[in-house]
């Protein structure tokens, strides 16, 4: 490739970096538009970063959920799906659109492996850095299917530390060269190394899952392979705040019931697969985010029990926690 590569940014949906500080054309990649229950929401966090680049912003690419895609269907800039038509990014950046799109000076991407190496396909105008890459990210921010060994190396790096942005920067620079240097497995080899702990402290927590009744069940979709959730699984780690993995202990909890809660400090989390057909937003009357994934305020969590089904015994007990 004869252009130099783009400068890099990295964000998440409730942090957005400034458009000041970001280098003429822009093209942002995999940061879903934030929700209501994110610290203000789309009006107060998307939009003015949207409107704050203006004309500067080339591509925003994206496949997470949102109600207001429908707002941007007609501007060409934006690419925008449902997880369910893609379950990662990087399927979505492709040789014509990188062509479409233009040479950009900034690509601001999410900071999990999805965003990483959408980042990296996109530097490599579309191709991807490894055989299996795209298969890789889809497994990795779905958690279905197995991801290859080596996406499983650069996945627990970065979750052993999912805010280094050195790191993420290494990891893209190595997937954009085609993974070609070997040498450059070794400092991500050894902070993958660091996530052991991480994931013996989530085992930990997860073992403390307590099983509450559903009473009507929740319709599922026929995709999630079963009619109906007739439970959840709900625990408290705020004790272990900042020590375990908050996605694996969900998906841990998702492997006992339909439906995990987390409580921790002031946040409570609800998750399911995303093929479950299971609308939180709907349920708690947000306009915007992942329809089975959604961090609220604890204060909510007697009402989220109650729409959830739960028994008034156990509303009462997790409410007076």
């Amino acid at each position: 490739m004869t252009n130099p590569r783009p400068s890099l940014a990295f964000a998440t949906p409730r942090k957005l970096p400034k458009p000041r500080e970001l280098e003429g054309r822009v093209a942002v990649l995999d940061v879903a538009f934030a929700s209501e229950a994110s610290g203000g929401g789309f009006e107060k966090v998307t939009l003015p970063f949207i409107q704050g680049l203006g004309a500067r912003l080339a591509a925003w690419v994206d496949h997470h959920d949102h109600v207001l895609h429908k707002r941007y269907v007609v501007d060409p800039r934006f690419v925008l799906t449902t997880k369910a038509e893609h379950g990662a990014c990087p399927e979505m950046i492709t040789p014509e659109l990188v062509h479409r799109i233009g040479a950009v000076d900034t690509i601001v991407c999410h900071t999990d492996f999805d965003g990483l190496c959408s980042a990296a396909k996109w530097m490599r105008e579309g191709v991807e850095p490894y055989s299996g890459a795209d298969d890789d990210a889809r497994a990795i921010d779905t958690r279905l299917g197995i991801p290859t060994g080596v996406g499983q190396r650069f996945d627990r790096a970065n979750r052993a530390r999912p805010r280094d942005h050195a790191l993420f920067g290494l990891i893209v620079r190595h997937l954009a060269d085609g993974l070609k240097d070997a040498a450059m497995w070794v400092p991500i080899d050894e902070v993958a190394q660091e996530f052991a702990a991480t994931e013996s402290a989530s085992r930990e927590v997860a073992s403390r899952y307590s099983m509450l009744e559903l009473d009507p069940p929740i319709e599922l979709a026929a995709v999630a392979g079963t009619t109906h959730a007739r439970r959840l699984a709900i625990l408290d780690a705020t004790a272990e705040h900042g020590r375990y993995d908050r996605t694996m202990v969900l998906l841990l909890g998702q492997e006992r019931a339909p439906i995990a809660l987390v409580v921790d400090r002031d946040s409570l989390t609800l998750a399911a697969k995303f093929d479950s057909g299971i609308n939180f937003l709907a349920l708690l009357g947000l306009g915007g985010g992942m329809p089975t994934l959604v961090s609220v305020h604890k204060e909510r969590i007697r009402e989220v029990l109650e729409k959830l089904g739960a028994t008034y015994s156990d509303i009462q007990g997790w409410a007076s926690a």
